[in-house]
């Protein structure tokens, strides 16, 4: 029986149901994995990727299966319970399927947005670990890439309290590091504003290099990136000494292989390469690898658990950060020719009060009552919001992949309000199913996992966006033009610099394209809701990561550290010091 998600808090249902979940040796059976092939840790467990793949290697992989959504809003769409009720109503229709989410990173659960864990009775458990640390992945990419920033800043100290021959004494050679040009900051996984521009070296000549420096968020580092998309341990250890730290006077680029760090920092990640498994509420199997925020990052769960999904599930959803504009775009034009992958089916997540505000409602904020324009029938409102759901259809569309629209349905949704939905979704060549999985679990996602069985059957003629040799600014233009539907793109005059030298470096020309952009729109800017119309997409740098092979344009004033609100989670998360159990998270 499902919870009554209308009077429990999901960290209560989470506890209600971890009291029955499915232990580690019956998930392993279930999934039919040998003893050396799971790596326990409490009440979850990694798994020895390489030991899988290698004995599973001749088995035909299952269908593939995208979740993404609309552009989101302050309600949230329910991404990633979607991705749990589907997997919960395969279950109940007897299938055998599984599927991979990102971590989540501690900024935005202790912020605003939660622990990205699903919600009411689609969620995946156990929720204290998920949220708080999980098996220690964006833990040990934190200790990495500071390890990568304390070798930089201790070698330029060094390098100018001693002569070359006191340098060469200590088996060190002059890299002449550029404080001016430093490309890496430090990170730290929340969200802090107070950090994002910094002066470190204060002191004495002991102290360090007086200089400007940042923190970003941990899981904007490349070394998420690479983890993302990691072939192997080997892959792992040569991307990340291909990082560049800094450059050198000359506009040499200074490695951390120059630094002679890259060892120990793929030391710290060297357990980090292999998934975590956990389950939903009614215990299908979930991995957890890599992490979120596709607007500053790929935002991707991980090539590794996606594979061993295919070779073990029949049908392996996964899951793409934030709208079909970022995420699935990433999805498809990086994540899959990366990997050589072929999604089946997209599902499209969709909420009406989602649309409503696409259309036009008042604005929402945290603590605020939500405006009766969400909570009655309004069908004008509803469809001058519907264009959104609409354009990211044809964005899916576009790569040849056949859409499912879920809508997330919630109490106040009225039948004539679906039947607007369902008729425009429709028409435009989306299968459409109507979802309780919030309030009913599998039950109530049984229409949502019929549909996406049925699309699966479809022939797709997947195809990406641009070609792979298509030039840096070119590749812009068209995703700007094709899936923000920007009228073109403004490059400010460094930006524009910084593109045509890359374009015409023949060492990056096979690196791909990863859009930094705001996820509250499809343009740049955050307010400008639905579909924007009549505009131009300004980028204003270039990132470059050298280890995952990155270009990421920046557009707008999006930065790669977001701030904590005035009402964050943290306010009201506590720990139960009779039982240690955690209170509050959601």
């Amino acid at each position: 029986m499902p919870y009554d998600a209308t009077k429990m808090a999901d960290w209560q249902i989470s506890e209600a149901a971890e009291r029955h979940m499915k232990p580690i040796s019956q998930l392993q059976e279930e999934m039919g994995l040998k003893n050396d092939e799971v790596l326990p840790y409490g009440r979850i467990a990694r798994l020895d990727f390489k030991k899988i793949l290698d004995r599973l290697s001749s088995r035909p992989n299952g269908k593939y299966i995208v979740v993404t959504a609309i552009t989101p809003t302050p309600f949230g769409e329910g991404k990633t319970t979607t991705t749990m009720g589907l997997l919960e109503g395969l279950g109940k229709r007897g299938k055998n399927a599984g599927g991979a989410i990102r971590q989540p990173s501690s900024g935005p659960t202790m912020n605003i947005k939660g622990s990205a864990a699903g919600g009411g009775n689609a969620q995946v458990i156990p929720l204290t670990e998920f949220s708080l640390g999980l098996t220690g992945d964006i833990y040990n990419i934190m200790n990495a890439h500071n390890l990568a920033m304390v070798a930089l800043t201790s070698r330029m100290q060094h390098e100018r309290n001693y002569s070359d021959i006191d340098l060469q004494k200590r088996g060190l050679r002059r890299l002449d590091i550029d404080s001016k040009n430093v490309q890496m900051g430090w990170v730290i996984d929340f969200c802090a504003q107070s950090l994002r521009n910094i002066i470190i070296g204060l002191g004495g000549k002991m102290d360090g290099i007086t200089m400007q420096s940042r923190f970003d968020i941990a899981v904007s580092s490349e070394l998420m990136a690479i983890l993302s998309i990691a072939r192997d341990l080997k892959d792992l250890r040569e991307r990340i000494g291909r990082i560049t730290v800094a450059y050198d006077r000359q506009g040499k680029p200074i490695t951390t292989e120059d630094l002679e760090v890259a060892g120990a920092m793929c030391a710290f990640m060297r357990e980090s390469i292999n998934p975590t498994l956990l389950q939903t509420i009614e215990g299908q199997p979930v991995f957890v690898h890599a992490g979120p925020f596709a607007n500053i990052a790929l935002g991707q769960s991980s090539i590794i658990a996606d594979k061993i999904g295919l070779k073990l599930f029949d049908y392996h959803i996964t899951e793409s950060g934030f709208a079909a504009d970022i995420g699935f775009e990433k999805f498809c034009n990086v994540k899959c020719r990366i990997s050589g992958l072929k999604p089946h089916v997209a599902v499209i997540t969709t909420t009406i009060r989602a649309l409503k505000m696409h259309g036009g409602g008042p604005r929402v904020a945290p603590g605020i009552p939500i405006p009766m324009e969400y909570t009655k029938e309004d069908l004008n409102l509803l469809e001058k919001g519907i264009p959104n759901l609409l354009h990211h259809i044809e964005i899916v569309k576009m790569s040849g992949v056949r859409p499912v629209v879920c809508i997330n349905r919630f109490q106040s949704d009225t039948p004539d309000e679906i039947g607007l939905i369902k008729r425009y979704a429709e028409e435009k060549g989306a299968r459409v199913a109507v979802s309780d999985h919030w309030l009913k679990g599998g039950d109530g996602a049984l229409e949502l996992a019929d549909a996406v069985i049925d699309a699966c059957n479809d022939e797709v003629r997947f195809n990406y966006l641009y070609p792979a040799d298509l030039p840096l600014m070119e590749r812009v233009e068209t995703i700007a033009k094709n899936i923000y539907k920007a009228d073109g793109v403004l490059w400010k005059p460094e930006a524009e610099v910084k593109a045509r030298a890359l374009e015409a470096d023949p060492e990056k020309m096979d690196y791909y394209t990863v859009m930094v952009k705001t996820h509250l729109s499809l343009s740049h800017e955050p307010e400008w809701k639905g579909v924007p119309r009549g505009w131009t997409l300004p980028v204003r740098d270039v990132l470059i990561f050298t280890g995952a092979q990155f270009l990421c344009p920046v557009t707008g004033s999006i930065s790669l550290m977001p701030g904590t609100s005035s009402d964050p989670a943290f306010r009201r998360i506590d720990i139960d010091t009779d039982t240690g159990k955690v209170r509050g998270l959601f």
